[in-house]
């Protein structure tokens, strides 16, 4: 049997962190070693893209954890104990956290990340009316640009395609302007539906 289908029969089909019935994805809960036994989870995909922060947190979605919580799944419980550390400072995550209990080896688990350890906002790239930019999107300039060390000035209304996000500064991507590779402040971008 397939670890899918296993996680599937275990999970009735649905998120095993917020009960939902739609897209669900077999996620492996780090730390991981090849083909570990439970250590991996059957989830959604916004429990998924928060967990690995390509979303904002949405604290609403995450008040299943006073659920999941007490699964009786190890890494359905590490992944339910990261992401209350998340929300630790709301009272609802807090109070669980001090009901939540892990065994030593579990909590070590759940510990070896340091996911616990930040706060849970997260950076992500995102346009000048707030909207979230990816890898391969196509943006708009809102502004004239000059292009230092070039003679090309990017003209508002030019649209950048396929942009590339620069993973350490979260207010700057990559695109192709006249042929050239430049990097562009987001807050001069608009994300083209």
């Amino acid at each position: 049997m397939k670890i899918e289908e296993k996680l599937a029969a275990r999970s009735g089909n649905v998120c095993e962190l917020c009960e939902a019935p739609t897209t669900l994805n077999v996620y492996d809960v780090p730390p991981t070693a090849s083909n570990l036994p439970n250590r991996e989870i059957y989830i959604c995909d916004t429990c998924l893209n928060q967990i690995e922060k390509k979303e904002e947190l949405n604290a609403n979605h995450w008040s299943c954890l006073s659920t999941s919580m007490w699964s009786e799944v190890p890494a359905v419980q590490v992944v339910s104990w990261r992401m209350l550390n998340r929300f630790r400072n709301e009272s609802w995550a807090a109070d669980n956290l001090e009901m939540m209990y892990l065994d030593d080896e579990t909590l070590e688990w759940a510990k070896a990340t340091g996911d616990h350890e930040g706060d849970g906002s997260i950076d992500l790239h995102k346009d000048c009316n707030g909207n979230i930019l990816v890898g391969g999107d196509t943006v708009t300039l809102i502004k004239d640009l000059d292009v230092k060390g070039s003679t090309i000035n990017a003209k508002i209304g030019t649209a950048v395609r396929n942009i590339r996000l620069v993973h350490d500064n979260t207010e700057q991507i990559e695109g192709k302007i006249d042929g050239q590779q430049i990097v562009i402040l987001t807050k001069y971008v608009k994300k083209q539906s």
